[in-house]
C-alpha cells in the first residue's frame, strides 16, 4: 500500500482540496495521511477524506520518513515558511525524505 502524506498549515485549503480529489479517483492501494502544522489545517483534511491525521511537528518528522509520495505547498520545505508555522526540523525532514515529492503553489 502506498503513503500518500499531505502536510499543509493555515486553513488547510489546499490540503483539503488535495484529499478530496485523491479520495474521489477511489485509489484502493493508496492510505491517505494529513499532517496539519495547525488543528485547523487537520480537520479540514480529514473532512476531506484523508484516512488518517496527526498535527504538529512531531507527526511531519515521522510520516516523511516512510511516504511513498509527499504533496504540500512549497513553503513545506522551507524553513519558518507557512507564517512560521513550517519548524526548521519540519522542512529537513520533508527535504531529506526519500519519498516523491509533489510542491504546489498558489497563483
Amino acid at each position: 500500500m502506498k503513503k500518500v502524506v499531505i502536510i499543509d498549515g493555515q486553513g488547510g485549503r489546499m490540503g483539503a482540496a488535495l484529499a478530496s480529489q485523491l479520495k474521489a479517483a477511489n485509489l484502493p492501494s493508496c492510505e491517505i495521511v494529513a499532517i496539519g502544522a495547525n488543528s485547523a489545517a487537520t480537520t479540514a483534511m480529514l473532512k476531506a477524506g484523508a484516512t488518517y491525521g496527526a498535527t504538529g511537528e512531531n507527526p511531519a518528522i515521522v510520516n516523511a520518513q516512510d511516504a511513498d509520495i509527499i504533496i504540500g505547498p512549497i513553503g513545506i520545505v522551507m524553513a519558518n515558511s507557512l507564517l512560521g508555522e513550517i519548524t526548521p526540523a519540519m522542512a529537513t525532514a520533508i527535504g531529506i525524505s526519500k519519498a516523491y515529492k509533489l510542491s504546489l503553489i498558489h497563483i
